[in-house]
C-alpha cells in the first residue's frame, strides 16, 4: 500500500513509465509495478527516495519487472575456480565467524559476491536456501542492478554504500517476498570495490541492527585483508608483522552484562578493566565506524569539551591493552577498534534478531555496566533492556516470558500480565503469577 507521506517528487518518478503521475491508492498495491511507488514505513523517506531513483535506473535499462530472473553468469563448473582466486575467498572465515554461527533455523541467508554483482557464496538457513533457488539467489547468478533491478546487493554496488531493501521495494516482482541488506567491500589500500556482503530473508534481514552489523563485519574483512598483505609484503617491518600476527589470532571478547567492570579476553587470557576503561571499550565496540574526540568525550563525561581528559585516559587505555594484545589497542582520528569485538551485547542482539528468545534470555545476564553513569553507556543500557523486553512481549513463548519474569522482569507488570494471558485457564502456574501481581499492587 502506498505510504500517504510519500513525496510528490517520488510519486512523479514512479509514474514516468506511463507518461503521467499516478494517483495514490489505498488497499491492494497496484497490479502493474511499473506504476507503483516503492513502499516503506513513514520514517524511511530517504530510503524510499533512493529506491525510486534505483527504479528509474532499472527502467532506463528497459527491464521488465514481471519477467526478471538473474542469469547464470558464471558456469557451474567455473564458480569454484573463480571464487578460489578472488580476494574475497581470504575473508570467508571472517564472515562465517561473525555472521554464520547458529544461523540454521533463522530463515536468513548470508551472501558474498564480486564487484560485478555475481554471487560467489550463499550460506545460511537450509530451508531459506532452498526457497531462494526459485528466484535464482544461488552461486554464479548475476544480481547487478543493471540486470535485475533494485536489490540490496546490486544497488549497494551502484551507490557504494550500505542499503536495506524491504520486500515491495524490489523492482523485480518475483523477489518482493524477500528483504535484504547489503554493504560493499573495499580494497583497504585503493578503496576500489571488491564485492559485497549481503543478508537476505524475511523482515529480520532489514532489522535496525542488521546494517550496522554488516558495516562492522565489512570493516573487519577489510582489516583482515590489510593484515594478510602486511604478513606477505617483503617491505613489512618485523613490528608490523607482529601486529599482523596478533590481529589474526583468536577473536577478542568483551563481557559487560551484569558487571560493573568489563572482562576482556584476547583468546588466551582474561583481564578485568577499570570502570572507566570498561566504559570506553563498551562505547568503542558499539560504534565500529569510530567516534571523534568530542563525540567520545560527550558519551563518557557528558561534556564534549572534556577532550584533554579523554585523550589522557585513552593513552592509559592504549598502553594497558598493548601489553595484553596489540590488536586490542584503539586507533585514533577517529577513535575506533582495529576489528570488532565479540561482545555479550552483540550476542544477545543477534539471538533476538534470529528469534532465539530463550537463548537470548539466558545470554542477557543483566544490564550493561549497571554501576556506570556515563551518558553513552546509560543509553546503550536502556536501549538493550528495551529491545529485550519488547522482543519478548512481541514474540516469545509463555515459558520464555516466565523465565524473563523470574530474572530481569520480575517486577514488570506488563510481562507478568502477558504471561498470564498466554497460560491455559486451568494452568497451575497462574496462581503464582496472580500472587506476584497482587504483591506488586500492594507495593
Amino acid at each position: 500500500m502506498t505510504d500517504p507521506k510519500t513525496s510528490d517528487d517520488t510519486r512523479a518518478v514512479a509514474g514516468q513509465a506511463s507518461g503521467r503521475t499516478t494517483e495514490r491508492r489505498t488497499g491492494r498495491a497496484p497490479a502493474n509495478p511499473w506504476l507503483a511507488v516503492p513502499s516503506g514505513e513513514a520514517d524511511h523517506r530517504h530510503t524510499r527516495r533512493v529506491v525510486a531513483e534505483s527504479w528509474e535506473r532499472a527502467r532506463g535499462h528497459r527491464l521488465d519487472p514481471e519477467r526478471l530472473l538473474p542469469e547464470f553468469e558464471l558456469p557451474e563448473g567455473d564458480v569454484a575456480d573463480y571464487r578460489a582466486a578472488h580476494p574475497l575467498s581470504l575473508l570467508l572465515p571472517v564472515v562465517r565467524s561473525l555472521l554464520l554461527q547458529d544461523i540454521e533455523g533463522s530463515g536468513l541467508l548470508v551472501a558474498l559476491g564480486d564487484e560485478k554483482g555475481r554471487l560467489l557464496w550463499v550460506e545460511g538457513d537450509s530451508q531459506a536456501k532452498r526457497a531462494a533457488e526459485d528466484m535464482r539467489f544461488v552461486e554464479g547468478a548475476g544480481w547487478a542492478e543493471s540486470r535485475v533491478g533494485t536489490s540490496a546487493p546490486g544497488t549497494a554496488l551502484v551507490l557504494d554504500h550500505g542499503i536495506q531493501i524491504r520486500g515491495s521495494e524490489h523492482f523485480n516482482v518475483l523477489v518482493q517476498s524477500w528483504s535484504c541488506t547489503a554493504v560493499p567491500i573495499h580494497d583497504p589500500v585503493t578503496r576500489a570495490i571488491l564485492g559485497f556482503l549481503d543478508i537476505t530473508g524475511d523482515d529480520r534481514a532489514v532489522g535496525p541492527h542488521t546494517l550496522p552489523l554488516l558495516q562492522a563485519t565489512a570493516a573487519a574483512m577489510e582489516a583482515e585483508l590489510m593484515v594478510a598483505r602486511l604478513r606477505t609484503s617483503p617491505r613489512t617491518t618485523p613490528a608490523k608483522r607482529r601486529i599482523a600476527q596478533a590481529t589474526a589470532a583468536a577473536p577478542a571478547t568483551l563481557s559487560v552484562l551484569g558487571r560493573d567492570v568489563a572482562l576482556l579476553s584476547d583468546g588466551r587470557r582474561i583481564v578485568s578493566l577499570s570502570a572507566r576503561h570498561s566504559e570506553l571499550m563498551t562505547l568503542l565496540a558499539a560504534h565500529p565506524l569510530g567516534l571523534s574526540a568530542e563525540e567520545l568525550a560527550s558519551l563518557v563525561y557528558g561534556d564534549p569539551a572534556a577532550v584533554l581528559t579523554l585523550r589522557a585516559e585513552m593513552v592509559r587505555l592504549r598502553h594497558a591493552l598493548e601489553v595484553l594484545d596489540p590488536r586490542l589497542a584503539p586507533l585514533s582520528r577517529p577513535y575506533r577498534l582495529l576489528a570488532p569485538l565479540d561482545s555479550d551485547i552483540a550476542r544477545v542482539v543477534a539471538l533476538l534478531d534470529r528469534g532465539a528468545h530463550r537463548r537470548a534470555v539466558e545470554a542477557y545476564t543483566g544490564p550493561i555496566l549497571p554501576g556506570s553513569t556515563a551518558p553513552g553507556v546509560e543509553e546503550l543500557r536502556e536501549n538493550l533492556s528495551r529491545r529485550v523486553r519488547e522482543s519478548l512481549l512481541a514474540d516469545a513463548s509463555v515459558d520464555v516470558l516466565l523465565d524473563y519474569a523470574g530474572s530481569a522482569g520480575e517486577d514488570d507488570r506488563e510481562v507478568l500480565m502477558a504471561a498470564l494471558g498466554m497460560l491455559p485457564r486451568r494452568s497451575p502456574r497462574r496462581a503464582g503469577i496472580v500472587a506476584r501481581l497482587e504483591l506488586l499492587d500492594r507495593a
